[in-house]
């Protein structure tokens, strides 16, 4: 198996009902591919954001890369098995929670996992049901306990409450709309791929021939410069990368930045020291960024 993630199409009603309610993000890790799908599925018609990866080193790739809130492990993966994943994890303070999913019945395997952080344990047969019960008990715990805000490049998102600030401003975004920014944010100004937010946001590994990220990319830059119109002439807060994708943009850095250029440009003009504080503005930039 390998460590692609691998995505389920869905039906138009089964689309409907995840974007009805609020997303959470899982990692399913599961060597076996029809149970991984099976999983995947179930969780997305729960209302998450489910990705799927077969092996142990795979998974703590993705954790590392996006925090989800939530994984569902198997024991018995290749490459790391699941014992070696949660010890990892921990070492390394992912807090991520971590449901157990084994056919390991002995006690001992089970407080083994305990105490290497695993927040529950499931034997595998299992019943759907009940498996998603504690889903959303371990999201229910780590919801009471976990800031549902992400804030960055002036922006606010309630994960929860469904509500975004522009500086402090409330801006009324559709559920896509919502979502695309939600992944941009978890980002912090990292890029995102046209093919990822395709296939993260519309849930479809097909981006060939469609501009969906593009128009939605513009609705978003439009409703956020309807609440702050300077941005005209300072620039979108989504920046777009040349043959890459997208970000935002941290307003605050970028004002540091233009505000050491400014002190840079006056004190060469009125010193003509220019090569000094040529050097000197490089290491304030460095300092800024």
């Amino acid at each position: 198996m390998d460590g692609t993630t691998h995505m389920v199409p869905m039906s138009v009603a089964e689309k409907y009902i995840v974007e009805r309610k609020v997303r959470m993000r899982v990692l399913v890790v599961e060597d076996d591919r029809s149970l991984g799908l099976f999983l995947q599925k179930g969780l997305m018609l729960e209302g998450h954001d489910v990705e799927w990866v077969g092996d142990g080193d795979a998974a703590l790739d993705m954790v590392a890369q996006q925090m989800p809130d939530l994984m569902v492990l198997d024991l018995g993966l290749p490459c790391r098995d699941g014992a070696g994943v949660l010890e990892a994890m921990r070492r390394d303070s992912l807090t991520t929670a971590v449901l157990v999913l084994s056919g390991r019945s002995e006690v001992q395997e089970r407080v083994r996992c305990l105490d290497l952080g695993a927040d529950d344990f499931v034997l595998k047969p299992f019943s759907f049901h009940e498996l998603m019960a504690r889903c959303r008990s371990l999201l229910r715990r780590r919801e009471r306990f976990a800031d549902p805000v992400i804030r960055f490049g002036g922006v606010e998102l309630n994960r929860m409450e469904r509500i975004v600030l522009y500086e402090g401003i409330p801006v009324d975004l559709t559920v896509k709309e919502f979502a695309l920014l939600e992944f941009l944010m978890q980002r912090k100004g990292g890029c995102c791929s046209r093919s990822e937010l395709v296939q993260q946001v519309w849930h479809s590994d097909n981006d060939a021939g469609t501009n969906i990220v593009d128009v939605y990319i513009t609705y978003l830059r439009k409703k956020l410069l309807a609440v702050h119109p300077e941005d005209l002439t300072k620039g979108s807060v989504i920046q777009t990368v040349r043959g890459s994708g997208y970000r935002l943009r941290d307003k605050r850095s970028a004002a540091r930045v233009d505000a050491l250029a400014r002190e840079d440009l006056r004190v060469r003009d009125t010193s003509g020291a220019e090569k000094q504080f040529g050097y000197e503005q490089g290491e304030r930039f460095d300092e800024a960024m």
